[in-house]
This record gives structure tokens, sequence and C-alpha cells, in this order.
């Protein structure tokens, strides 16, 4: 009896246990999302403040009475801002839809096609990511130089249309696909490449989605190769163009006008984030899991 009367409380003690630890590790949880999220809410309320107010507050303040849009309109207004985006969104693009026409063959071809040397072939590709990026860069400036690519929106996106991370990610994928499908689709004489576009592509879906997103904001923060092979305000991204405003234009001056810039060239890819981390998260477990 007096074993049975201590089993409630040995319970309750380890669910006290469990809900201090959940407590601890919560609050910690908390405390690790707002060391990230605060440079990001300064960086909004900075964007609000107006340029006399900002310079007025000897003691920063974490709010702000008085919100104002004036920033913004100085950041479209006072650089072209808008043609930043614009070229942005010409790179982004076009270095996207090049780069899958690329990778999305060749991953099929190393997951499901059997020819000579395969696997020296793909092993001779994955050494690749030892190379460092610095090298091929040097590399790539060069070439591109050579051939008078430079100040080109075919310089710009040229190099960057390969990624043999993303080849690997979606062999691993479409290796998971049984092997029946196939033959079962040769069988009924369907091609390779119609069998990898009705049903190879399809069943993979979440992982094609998350190498498309993972590349443009990849491309969207691109800073070294744009910054190398432009140097004409008329194909700067909006990176190149941040770096422009700092060195050049209110940026010194006008912090305020400048978080503004800051924002409204974040503002896409947290959106794009926002609205697919879902379909992220699952093309990542996936291309990761065997079997």
């Amino acid at each position: 009896m007096k074993n049975q009367k201590n089993i409630p409380s040995l319970d309750r003690g380890a669910r006290v246990k469990e809900a201090a630890f959940k407590t601890v590790v919560y609050a910690f949880l908390v405390l690790c999302a707002l060391a990230v999220l605060f440079p990001f809410y300064w960086m909004i309320l900075t964007s609000f403040k107006s340029y006399s107010a900002y310079n007025s507050e000897y003691i920063p303040k974490l709010y702000t009475l008085s919100p104002t849009f004036d920033n913004f309109v100085t950041a479209f207004t006072a650089v072209p801002l808008a043609k930043y985006f614009v070229n942005t969104l010409v790179f982004t693009l076009g270095t996207t839809a090049l780069m899958m026409v690329v990778i999305v063959p060749a991953a099929f071809a190393f997951a499901r096609l059997r020819f000579k040397g395969k696997d020296a072939v793909f092993t001779l590709l994955l050494a690749l990511m030892m190379i460092p990026t610095e090298l091929t860069v040097i590399t790539n400036f060069v070439t591109v130089t050579e051939l008078g690519g430079r100040n080109t929106f075919a310089g710009l996106i040229l190099p960057s249309v390969m990624s043999v991370f993303y080849i690997y990610l979606l062999k691993e994928n479409f290796a998971q696909i049984p092997d029946e499908l196939y033959y079962a689709a040769k069988v009924d004489g369907t091609s390779d490449f119609k069998y990898m576009w009705k049903v190879v592509l399809p069943i993979c879906r979440p992982t094609v989605v998350t190498v498309v997103i993972l590349k443009v904001i990849e491309c969207w923060n691109s800073y070294v190769w744009p910054r190398l092979i432009t140097d004409e305000e008329a194909y700067f991204l909006v990176s190149n163009g941040i770096q422009s405003i700092r060195e050049n234009g209110f940026g010194r001056e006008n912090i305020p006008a400048m978080m503004a810039a800051v924002v409204v060239i974040s503002l896409p890819l947290i959106v794009l984030f926002l609205l697919f981390r879902n379909k992220i998260m699952q093309g990542v477990a996936r291309g990761g899991l065997k079997g």
C-alpha cells in the first residue's frame, strides 16, 4: 500500500521536472529568437524614423511615436533603386532558369541512366566542391573579361548556372524513386526525357521547388561576382546598389533612408521564404532520406 501511495508523488515529481526543463528550453529558444530578430526589428524601426528624430537621439530608442514614409520615397528618388530591382530580377530569373535546364538532366542521368564511367565522373564532379570559391571567381573573371562579357547580363549570368551541390541534392532525390516505375515506363515506350518530365519531376516537386527557391535567394544576395564583373551603374544589382548608396549616395549621412532601402530590398526574400518555408523543409528532408 505504501508503494502504491508513492507512485502518484513520483509521477508528479517527474512532471514537475519535465515542465521545468521545457520552461528552460523554451526560454533559451525565445532569447535566441530575440537575438536573431532584433537586427531586423532595428532595421525596420530606423527606416520609419525621420532624419531629424534619428540624429537627435543620443540614446537610441526602441520605438518611434512619429513614423514616416519619407525615407522610402528618398530611397527610390535619390538613387535608381527601381533599376537595381529590375536588373536583379533579370539576373535572378535568368540564372535560375538556365541552372534548372542544366542540373535537372544532369541529376537524372546520374540517378537513373547507365553509362560507362558514371561513378568516376560523379566522383570528380563532387570533388569540384572542394575547390575554394575564390579560385573559381578568379578563373571566371579572367575568362569572362577576355570574352568581352564585362558589364553584360551574359557575363553576370553564365558563370552562375552550374551548381554541383544542387545536382547532388536532386540526384539523391531522383534515386529514391522505385526502379519499377522506370522499367514500366520503358515497356510502354516512354523516352527518358518524357519519363523525367512526366514522372520524376512531379514526384520530386518539393525538392525541385526547394532548389529553385534557394537559388533565387542566392542570386538575390549575390555580391562578390556582380561587384567584380560590373562597374557601370546600369548593370548594378540591389546588393551592389546598396554598396554604391553607402559609398557615394546618402548612406553615410541619412541612415534612416539607407535602412529604408535595405528593407525594400529584403522584403521580397522574406515574403518568398514565408510562403514556401514548408516546401523548403520538405525538400531538404526528402533530399537527405534514403529508401
